[in-house]
């Protein structure tokens, strides 16, 4: 019989100041759409790749993988689509949406220092399939809680990050030339901020308000 790995007997200990600052972390989490061009200093992305691989995954599939977007034409290409799906977006608005949404600024792709395709690979063998077979979505959402936990860890470090989600996904997988069975998932900007806030973008220029979290809960 296979024997379990033996329990870790200490652990480290979360006081309430350290939740109250990991409270702040999540509070000022923000999309951050604009952007300083100053490069990320050598080993950034790579260590936060390594914190976003700590996430938990269904099976342990570890699903997510990770394309940092360097080459000029690649990048192009990625600005070209988000180009022709925010024009359809913009064509499908509402007259009175229509002029709030053309002034909203809802891509970092222009001056931000780094650029992560993030997919899903479904193809993946690993996990064994444990956990999946009635909900095989919950590969991609393995890889969503990778990308919460990348950007939690960005903010910590100072930087911001931005999904990038108004692009075709068939798209961005041939400009990537990533394998048939990754799953595009997101684009992600990642530098440092111009400004920091802990209001969302799209709370203060009006296009939708935060409810409180009582709206969200059903008891049964």
């Amino acid at each position: 019989m296979e024997r379990l790995s033996e329990p870790v007997t200490s652990q480290p200990e979360f006081d309430a100041a350290f939740r109250e600052r990991l409270h702040d972390l999540f509070a000022w989490r923000r999309d951050v759409r604009r952007f300083q061009s100053a490069p990320l200093p050598a080993g950034t992305i790579e260590r936060l790749i390594d914190i976003a691989c700590l996430s938990p995954s269904v099976g342990l599939s570890q699903p997510w993988r990770f394309v940092v977007v360097d080459d000029p034409k690649r990048r192009a290409g990625i600005r070209a689509s988000f180009e022709t799906c925010n024009r359809d977006a913009l064509a499908a608005q509402s007259p009175n949406r229509a002029q709030l949404y053309a002034r909203l600024k809802l891509a970092g792709l222009d001056d931000a220092p780094c650029q992560l395709g993030v997919f899903a690979d479904h193809g993946t063998a690993q996990g064994k399939g444990l956990g999946r077979l009635t909900m095989p979505e919950t590969l991609d959402y393995s890889v969503a809680i990778a990308i919460h936990t990348l950007w939690l860890a960005a903010r910590a470090e100072g930087l911001g990050v931005g999904w990038v989600s108004i692009l075709d996904p068939a798209r961005v997988a041939e400009i990537l030339s990533v394998p048939e069975d990754w799953s595009f998932i997101g684009h992600l900007c990642i530098g440092y901020p111009l400004a920091d806030d802990d209001i969302p973008v799209l709370e203060r220029e009006g296009w939708e308000r935060r409810h409180a979290p009582s709206e969200m809960v059903l008891y049964r």
